[in-house]
């Protein structure tokens, strides 16, 4: 975003349209939450292009897609401007506008049309040195084991293609996720049909400390220290 600023008479205009391209495999390590982590992506672009006072013509979008060309474990970004999309009306069919219904964001009819425009940058995932976190996984047989957090995108749940899986009757299938942000672990509830709980409260996201108790299921999770992301 700030690569590709444009800075004009009385504002500073970012790109609103981003497409991250990953190898196809770690495409797939995604696609369980790739529509929520795209939207989460959107939201963080557009919270970063408020806090540092940027113009977008609209609600930034994201969207996921797996390229052979990408090498593994490389994220290639293409940022482009593009035209406010069509503001839809009330009413039956009406598109969620995202938090807090905020669809145009210093919108001006002064944009330029950039829209095809398309840049490319390329990242390689960061590698980490050290654990993120530590969580002691406390079966209700009495045994236990140790997990490990490096940082990347780790998710829980029944089905065998989960980073974490618990052989656990009453833990959905997809039941939640675990992932380094802004130098916080944060827990995230993926819509389970039994819900989560974080000492003893219910909640659907929530940044974890050292000495949180992670109710899933009948399973129960405690991290026993954090790092930084």
């Amino acid at each position: 975003m700030e690569t590709e600023r444009l800075s004009g008479a009385e504002r500073i205009l970012v790109p609103n349209r981003f497409r991250v391209r990953l190898h196809p495999d770690d495409m797939a390590a995604f696609a369980d939450v790739a529509g929520s982590l795209a939207t989460e992506l959107a939201n963080g672009a557009l919270a970063f292009a408020r806090a540092h006072r940027y113009a977008v013509a609209d609600r930034p979008r994201v969207d996921l897609a797996a390229d052979p060309i990408v090498s593994p474990g490389e994220i290639r970004v293409d940022t482009r401007f593009a035209d406010p999309e069509p503001r839809r009306t009330g009413g039956p069919g009406a598109a969620d506008d995202g938090p807090a219904g905020d669809r145009s964001v210093n919108a001006a009819s002064d944009v330029p049309d950039l829209a095809v425009e398309t840049r490319t940058m390329v990242f390689k995932a960061p590698i980490v040195d050290a654990p993120l976190a530590v969580l002691r996984e406390l079966r209700r047989d009495g045994t236990q084991r140790e997990v490990t957090i490096d940082g990347r995108l780790l998710t829980i749940g029944r089905a065998r293609e989960n980073g974490l899986v618990l052989h656990d009757s009453r833990v959905s299938r997809h039941h939640a996720r675990l992932q380094g942000r802004r130098g916080t672990l944060v827990f995230t509830d993926l819509g389970s049909t039994n819900g989560s709980r974080v000492n003893g409260v219910p909640v659907e996201e929530v940044v974890l400390g050292e000495g949180d108790l992670i109710e899933i299921g009948d399973t129960v999770l405690l991290v026993e220290s954090v790092g930084e992301a």
